[in-house]
């Protein structure tokens, strides 16, 4: 036997037993010699042809099975580059049908669902700084703040059509370098025949959307952000896949990719098909799509979407069936998650892995050692709801509903979260960011202000859709380009201009960052003030000199000698107002350095007086003070919003417990 046999007979062994990570190797189609050698994994099928533009689509190139794996192979030397084909499947039951190659890399554009012969060329990167950098850092210490962007909505050319990666090179990274963004997330760019579906029903793993422009397209993006310090993640939806016909359900006529019981096959709200997460050959499948984007793209991370549906039997609409232990758990879908983390980081440990996850029954970040799903984030769904619930609410009733603002103080360190304004929550009637805030059109931009504040200054990772940052006033539609002509408002313009302030504040803060996986990050100052409905709290860096005092006023009422705990005798300057008329509001100049005054408040033996702005934040820093002073020991036992000094032991009774107010997405 050759060693060219004798590897492709261990590459098909390591496929049937879910450890062939690099599975496009073996299946797809290769160019070997003069000829071409097409492969595809039909094990229950009755017959398979090869058809294409260079035989006329007829049947005239039947294709072999191997009878040990189920894989079809036939080469032949007829078709050229930029020719499409498919497979011709004649399925268990007699059925004959056109299927698609799933490991295509290149499919023709919509309506079209056929794979196109596509060579990549052979890049040489430049990105070796960018990506030996991030070898060497720690990501949980680092600034990370996401732009999520959909591809072809960010903005379009004036007769409607979408932009290239070659055009949003040369337009979305100047723009996101320019507003302080460390990273773009996209929406899924794997190959997707609805653009309702908005990328999350996917049918080409291995390709990007011809919709976006070509591989190299996106390879030199990627690289240009690299060159510019930006990251890139992407979307990608393991779970579940689209339902038509001519892609990957019921491949050969059997249960192929999903599972068998049709209980879990089905997923009924959101009308697609389930994989089959525990069969071997679909992890060899989507794990090799996991690291073929890794390594073709040299992106940075990958967001897994809907990880609660692969964790919970019982998580879609409709009939469930139970587990063998008679419990909803889908243990297939944690292992294989646990596996997929594994693989990943064992081949690139720098990569950021994020689930998109809505539960609080299951440890996603963290060790697989210690039975977590071994993600680095979690998005935090249930602040997003509080925060927003709150920001909505008339501020007469916020005073009785101030824990929807402070209750993750409590479980903010039970996971690695990323704090996220995403997509999903300015549409399908939700309203944009902008239109959800209470009041007229100045108090609902004073508002989106003092929320932004609240989130980068809140502990944890950040993200925000693309649009927000403005002010955007109508919902995302995803056949639109975003309402950039609305930048000639003026109160859009100073929205802009502060989104952009305070990502460039928050980058260079290290109290922002630097002890975030820590809970000596932060100190609270003050969460019980619910009659001025006031909080404040500090953020801290590795220094005693290095912390921010963060206060938020969240009714329409300026308070004048507003009272503030310091931990530190001297001067203290206000940096950040969002009140300031270059940001949309009607301050004309920032408040007088703060001198303290030797009088305790809380647990701080000293205190500083200001003015807060209505509905508006500050961010204070020490300009001058004397950290050597000792500070006198108080014991706090008072604990009327849940969040003061003595905390701790209601916070640790929480971890592994039920913490996240919104309910499974």
């Amino acid at each position: 036997m050759s060693v060219k046999d004798k590897k492709f007979l261990e590459a098909e062994q390591r496929f049937l037993t879910g450890e062939n990570f690099y599975a496009q190797h073996l299946l797809g189609v290769h160019k070997e010699g003069e000829n071409y050698i097409f492969r595809v994994w039909a094990p229950n099928a009755q017959k398979v042809w090869l058809v294409g533009d260079f035989n006329e689509w007829d049947d005239s190139l039947p294709m072999e099975m191997r009878e040990v794996s189920g894989i079809w192979e036939v080469a032949t030397s007829l078709p050229k580059e930029g020719e499409k084909y498919k497979f011709k499947i004649r399925q268990a039951d007699g059925r004959e049908i056109m299927k698609i190659d799933p490991f295509a890399i290149r499919f023709e554009e919509r309506p079209g669902m056929a794979a196109v012969l596509h060579t990549v060329p052979t890049k040489t990167w430049k990105d070796g700084l960018w990506r030996g950098r991030q070898k060497r850092r720690n990501t949980f210490k680092r600034p990370l703040n996401i732009y999520e962007v959909h591809a072809s909505s960010w903005k379009q050319h004036s007769e409607g059509t979408p932009y290239s990666f070659a055009d949003l090179k040369d337009e979305l990274i100047p723009y996101v370098k320019k507003m302080g963004y460390t990273h773009i997330e996209f929406m899924p760019l794997m190959e997707h025949p609805l653009g309702m579906s908005w990328g999350y029903q996917l049918t080409g793993y291995f390709a990007l959307s011809s919709y976006y422009g070509t591989p190299k397209e996106f390879q030199d993006f990627v690289e240009e952000c690299h060159l510019n310090n930006i990251g890139v993640f992407v979307d990608w939806v393991p779970g579940h896949f689209c339902i038509n016909d001519d892609t990957l359900p019921y491949y050969d006529g059997t249960p192929t990719f999903e599972y068998e019981d049709p209980n879990r096959a089905k997923n009924n709200r959101w009308g697609t098909i389930c994989f089959d997460l525990g069969k071997p050959q679909v992890q060899s499948f989507l794990i090799s799509s996991a690291l073929f984007w890794l390594e073709m793209y040299h992106i940075d991370g990958i967001r897994v979407d809907a990880v609660s549906s692969m964790l919970y039997l019982d998580y879609d609409d409709g009939p469930w069936t139970p587990n063998h232990e008679g419990g909803n758990r889908n243990f297939e879908g944690f292992y294989f998650l646990q596996k997929l983390n594994a693989v990943i980081k064992l081949a690139y440990p720098a990569t950021i892995m994020m689930a998109e996850e809505s539960s609080s029954e299951t440890k996603i970040t963290g060790l697989i050692e210690n039975d977590a799903l071994g993600f680095d984030y979690k998005w935090n769904m249930g602040w997003m709801n509080d925060v927003l619930r709150f920001y909505e609410m008339d501020p007469l009733f916020r005073k009785d509903n101030f824990r929807l603002l402070t209750f993750s103080f409590m479980y903010m360190m039970n996971e690695n979260y990323i704090l996220a304004f995403s997509h999903d929550e300015v549409v399908h009637g939700k309203k944009s960011l902008m239109h959800k805030m209470w009041g007229d059109r100045y108090k609902q931009f004073a508002h989106l202000r003092n929320m932004y504040t609240y989130m980068m200054t809140h502990p944890g990772k950040k993200l925000l859709f693309m649009g927000s940052e403005f002010g955007q006033f109508l919902e995302w539609k995803y056949d639109e380009q975003l309402e950039w002509e609305n930048l000639d408002d003026d109160m859009n313009l100073k929205m802009q201009h502060f989104t952009s302030t305070l990502n460039h504040f928050y980058e260079k803060e290290p109290a922002l960052w630097e002890l975030e996986d820590s809970r000596e990050t932060i100190e609270i100052i003050d969460a019980d003030n619910l009659e001025d409905t006031v909080l404040s709290f500090i953020r801290k860096g590795k220094t005693k000199k290095d912390f921010l005092i963060v206060v938020l006023n969240l009714a329409p009422v300026e308070r004048h000698d507003f009272v503030i705990g310091v931990p530190y005798p001297g001067t203290y300057q206000e940096i950040l107002n969002t009140e300031m008329e270059e940001f949309g509001g009607t301050w004309t100049k920032n408040n007088d350095d703060m001198q303290t005054i030797e009088q305790s408040f809380k647990q701080f033996d000293y205190q500083v007086q200001t003015v807060l702005p209505a509905l508006g934040a500050l961010i204070i820093r020490p300009k001058d003070v004397n950290v050597r002073i000792k500070k006198k020991v108080k014991k706090a036992t008072k604990v009327t919003n849940g969040i003061t000094a003595t905390n701790e032991i209601q916070a640790s009774k929480l971890k592994g417990g039920k913490v996240n107010s919104s309910p499974k997405k």
